[in-house]
C-alpha cells in the first residue's frame, strides 16, 4: 500500500491541493489518514478515487454531486466516459487507472481505439509517451510497484512489435539500412523498438540487435552488414561521465556510417559530437530525419 502526500495527489490528478482541502471541508471529500506521528497521507484507493473524480469533473459533473454518489454509480459514469472519444489528457488519466488496477481490458480498449482512429504513430506520440512521463512521476513519488510498471510496459511492447511486423519492406527495394542496438548494460528498449517502427515505416531496412550489445560484437555485425546508419539510445548506460568517450569510440569504429544517438545520458549534456555523429533530442527529430532522407 503506497502513501501519498497532498502534493503527490495534486501532481497526479491535476487538482490543486488548496481545492482538495476545500472539498474535504465542504463536501466530506476523502479524509486523509494519519501516521503514528500525525502526518497526513492518502492511500491507493484515495488516489484512484481522486483520478475518477478528476475525469468526471472535467466532463461537466459537479463536485457536490460526485461526492454524494455511491461508489458503484461513479464506476458506471466512468465506464460511460470510456465509451466516448476522449482527449489525450483524459485518456492518460484512464490509462493511469488501468495501470493501478492491472486492468488489461481498459488499457487495450483505450489503445486499440486510438490506433484505429489516428494510427499507431500518432497514438504513441500523443498518448503513450506522455503517459510514460506520468509513469516517471509515479516512480518518483513511489506511487507504483515494479509489477504495475512491467504490466503496462509489456502491453505497450507487444503493440510495438505487432506494428513493426506489419511494416512490409521489400528485400530489394528499400531506401537505406539502419542498425539498431543498445550499449552494454543498457536494457531500456521501448524507445529503440518504437524507433525501429518509425524507420521501417519509411521503407528502410532495419537490423535490430536489441539490448546489452558488447562493442566488439557490434563491430563484427557492422563488418558483415555495412549499414548506412547506426542508432542507439543511452537511457542509463553508459553513465554520463563515460558517455563522451563512448561517443568518440563509436565515431572511430564506424567512420563510414552516420551514428545516431539519443537518450537521457546524452541529451542536454553538451556533448562534443564528431562529424559523423548526430544527436536526436526527441523522437520527432528522428521522424524528421527519416522523412527528409526518404523524400517524404
Amino acid at each position: 500500500m503506497s502513501h501519498y502526500s497532498i502534493k503527490d495527489i495534486e501532481q497526479l490528478s491535476g487538482i490543486k491541493a488548496h481545492t482538495l482541502r476545500i472539498w474535504e471541508q465542504r463536501y466530506n471529500f476523502i479524509k486523509p489518514k494519519r501516521t503514528d506521528t500525525n502526518i497526513r497521507y492518502y492511500d491507493d484507493e484515495d488516489l484512484k478515487f481522486v483520478l475518477n473524480v478528476s475525469l468526471l469533473k472535467d466532463h461537466g459533473h459537479k463536485i457536490s454531486k460526485i461526492c454524494s454518489m455511491p461508489e458503484q454509480d461513479i464506476k458506471l459514469e466512468i465506464n460511460k466516459l470510456m465509451d466516448k472519444k476522449l482527449g489525450f489528457p483524459e485518456q492518460i488519466q484512464s490509462l493511469t487507472l488501468a495501470m493501478l488496477d492491472l486492468d488489461e481490458e481498459r488499457f487495450e480498449k483505450t489503445l486499440s481505439t486510438n490506433i484505429l482512429q489516428i494510427g499507431f504513430e500518432r497514438t504513441m506520440l500523443g498518448l503513450i509517451y506522455p503517459f510514460f512521463q506520468r509513469i516517471g512521476l509515479l516512480w518518483q513519488t513511489g506511487a507504483i510497484t515494479p509489477a504495475q510498471e512491467h504490466f503496462i510496459s509489456n502491453l505497450v511492447r507487444q503493440k510495438i512489435i505487432v506494428a513493426i511486423d506489419g511494416q512490409m519492406v521489400s528485400s530489394s527495394n528499400f531506401n537505406e539500412v539502419y542498425l539498431l542496438y543498445l550499449p552494454e548494460n543498457e536494457l531500456h528498449e521501448m524507445s529503440l523498438l518504437f524507433s525501429a517502427f518509425i524507420i521501417k515505416s519509411r521503407n528502410n531496412k532495419v537490423i535490430y540487435i536489441g539490448q546489452n550489445v558488447p562493442h566488439n560484437d557490434l563491430v563484427d555485425i557492422y563488418k558483415d552488414h555495412n549499414p548506412d546508419y547506426l542508432l542507439t539510445v543511452m537511457t542509463t548506460h553508459p553513465p554520463t561521465r563515460e558517455a563522451q568517450s563512448y561517443i568518440y569510440k563509436l565515431s572511430d569504429s564506424f567512420k563510414n556510417s552516420k551514428v545516431l544517438i539519443s537518450g537521457f545520458q546524452v541529451v542536454g549534456q553538451d556533448m562534443d559530437l564528431p562529424e559523423n555523429v548526430i544527436l536526436f533530442n526527441k523522437l520527432q527529430d528522428l521522424i524528421d530525419f527519416c522523412d527528409y532522407n526518404s523524400g517524404s
